[in-house]
């Protein structure tokens, strides 16, 4: 049976048989020949458990083109979408299907000129296509009629759930007529689903395809073992060692999306970056050139990625391990369509490897572990890329107008194999050097193993700055979480870092001068926990750093006074009253008991490091 004959047989239209295969359709997938008979001759409504990539936009797409008539006075069919991108792309790909039937089919969502959709619905529109937030604009403006719908469809259900448009969604579902046939697919069934199903749908039928749970079966899963100030050193080393690398990078923040992008780029890799912050042409731009392979890279984060549908993607990486199996699956079902193979590749740091089994479990899949390629095997890839390359040239003859240069070269210094080796040289610089690349090997760790105890006892070394940063063991920092603190903000490695002292709600770090100038500086820029030196005034601040030291150093030490509670601000309708002279002399006392009260807090602190140092020396009254 041909392709042709394989979609006829669910009861598609010769004119409809044909646009498939203008658009180059093979064969229908799982999900197609479950949910296409079942739309053509059944009454009930359905459920579609699809991730994307499987066909799900044809599976409701087609019997909505062979069942609606042009030219309605309403909309025949409604489509909800999760962001703006889908939505172009699902009408978009309904346009490209219809063949030549006359079916008005147009996508509606914000960040457009809503004076053009408005004229849009007033021409007419059989099929409408839309973000929950737009149609639902459009209805309260008395614009879009819901009650001739035939076909109320909602693409990527959990998505759009977990995006919080499930009250907009109920809301534009209880407009629909009662004789409309509801359809839903979803990668995921969270109970969100369910309860919308109960609520909106009749005697549902669900359908599972058994390759729309997951793309495994064209997807290879594997995962490196990285610590997390290696992960870009990872990255560099599967975009070295992959050929034709087509891929979609995942990051937890926007943030990490943008110093990635500048990491890479800085290494000399064209990739673009796509997260919230980023406008909405700006963003169409950037899709349209990825889909168009200008740049084959792109970092993102998922909330930005969702409903971007883009073919022939070799590799999804990510970069960041995913917060649950849901959002894994939705990742790596962007890889290995349509028959084709794929690969998804996710850094694990240490710390992550519980996360990783929940994701395991989630799935049902175990996840292959890998070794990181080595340097060699990045100079073996460069020279077999280039070989190839030359091999190429000469086979089409495009190195003869430099046939005569090259006798030139070779005449002057009498040694071709000089001549090439000084060519590979300019090519290349050091790139065919291993010691250049970075050594994932266990070897290079020191022959101990650093725990906690080793930051918590190390030496206070004279060329340190020692940081005061405001959380403590009451905010669940000790020496390990304060390492992940100072990476997470600052990006600055645990061998870089020497001695850690965390108390009930204040720590000190010992670290060099720069690095202390970075993490005031990325802290300050991040907005994260209160950074100063040990010794600056700027350290005096809140009440809530001010507590009882421990009780070695509580022996010697001054305490602190009494915390004086302000006065509250007088309200805003009254009017300054010149001060009495008495009062005037009560003001510049408060004054200068605060004056005395950072100061003794400054010498408290600066006695709590001279007792730590003193600590350390031998013979001291302090050691144990």
């Amino acid at each position: 049976m041909s392709y042709m004959e394989e979609f006829k047989a669910l009861g598609l239209s010769d004119g409809t048989v044909e646009a498939l295969a203008a658009k180059g359709f093979q064969t229908p997938t799982p999900i197609q020949v479950l949910a296409i008979p079942e739309l053509l001759t059944g009454d009930c409504d359905l459920i579609g458990q699809a991730g994307t990539g499987t066909g799900k936009t044809a599976a409701f797409g087609l019997p909505i083109i062979e069942k609606l008539v042009p030219g309605r006075q309403a909309p025949g069919a409604l489509v909800l979408s999760p962001t703006r991108e889908l939505a172009m792309q699902i009408a978009d790909e309904l346009n490209s299907l219809k063949g030549g039937k006359d079916l008005q089919i147009a996508a509606f969502y914000g960040g457009q000129n809503i004076a053009i959709q408005l004229q849009r619905l007033r021409n007419g529109v059989d099929v409408v296509i839309g973000t929950p937030g737009r149609v639902l604009d459009l209805i309260e403006r008395g614009k879009l009629e819901l009650g001739s719908l035939e076909f109320a469809v909602l693409d990527e259900g959990d998505e759009m759930l977990d995006m919080g448009f499930i009250e907009d969604i109920e809301s534009i579902l209880s407009r629909t007529g009662e004789n409309r046939r509801m359809l839903m697919f979803s990668a995921t069934m969270p109970p969100e689903i369910t309860g919308i199903a109960e609520r909106f749908m009749r005697n549902a039928k669900v359908l599972r395809a058994a390759a729309a749970e997951s793309d495994e079966g064209h997807t290879d899963q594997i995962y490196y073992e990285v610590k997390r100030e290696d992960k870009f050193e990872a990255l560099l080393r599967i975009l070295d060692t992959t050929d034709d690398l087509y891929a979609m990078v995942f990051c937890r923040t926007k943030a990490d999306v943008d110093e990635l992008t500048e990491r890479l780029r800085q290494r000399g890799r064209q990739v673009e970056a796509l997260h919230g912050d980023i406008p909405q042409g700006q963003r169409t731009k950037i899709i349209g050139q990825f889909k168009s392979k200008y740049f084959r890279l792109l970092a993102a984060t998922d909330v930005a990625a969702r409903g971007i549908d883009v073919n022939d993607l070799t590799h999804v990486i990510n970069y960041s391990i995913p917060q649950d199996a849901e959002i894994y699956i939705h990742r790596i079902g962007r890889t290995g369509r349509a028959g084709k193979d794929g690969c998804a590749i996710t850094f694990v740091t240490p710390g992550e490897k519980r996360k990783l089994a929940a994701i395991m479990r989630g799935i049902k899949t175990e996840l292959r572990r890998e070794t990181m390629p080595s340097g060699r095997v990045v100079v073996e890839t460069k020279k077999k890329g280039f070989a190839e390359e030359i091999g190429s040239l000469i086979a089409a003859e495009k190195h003869a107008d430099c046939a005569d240069f090259a006798a030139e070269l070779i005449e002057r210094t009498g040694d071709a194999a000089a001549v090439l080796a000084a060519v590979l040289k300019l090519h290349f610089d050091d790139e065919l050097l291993e010691s250049k690349y970075f050594n994932f090997s266990p070897e290079r760790e020191p022959a101990y193993r650093r725990d906690r105890s080793f930051w918590e006892n190390a030496p206070t070394e004279e060329n340190q700055t020692r940081l005061f940063i405001g959380v403590g063991k009451e905010d669940g920092f000790g020496a390990v979480k304060m390492l992940d603190l100072l990476w997470d903000y600052a990006r600055i490695k645990k061998s870089r870092i020497g001695k850690i002292d965390c108390f009930d709600r204040f720590s000190f770090v010992n670290v060099g001068a720069s690095d202390a100038e970075t993490i005031m500086r990325e802290f300050n820029r991040n907005r994260g926990p209160r950074v100063s030196t040990a010794n600056a005034p700027e350290s005096e601040a809140s009440a809530e750093s001010r507590q009882e030291p421990p009780k070695a150093e509580r022996e010697s030490a001054p305490a602190p006074r009494r915390t004086v509670r302000k006065s509250p601000p007088p309200a805003a309708d009254e009017q300054p009253v010149k001060p009495h002279r008495k009062e005037a002399a009560k003001s510049g006392e408060k004054a200068g008991a605060k004056a005395e009260k950072k100061q003794r807090f400054r010498e408290w602190v600066e006695h709590i490091s001279a007792v730590d140092t003193e600590r350390r020396k031998p013979g001291s009254r302090h050691q144990k």
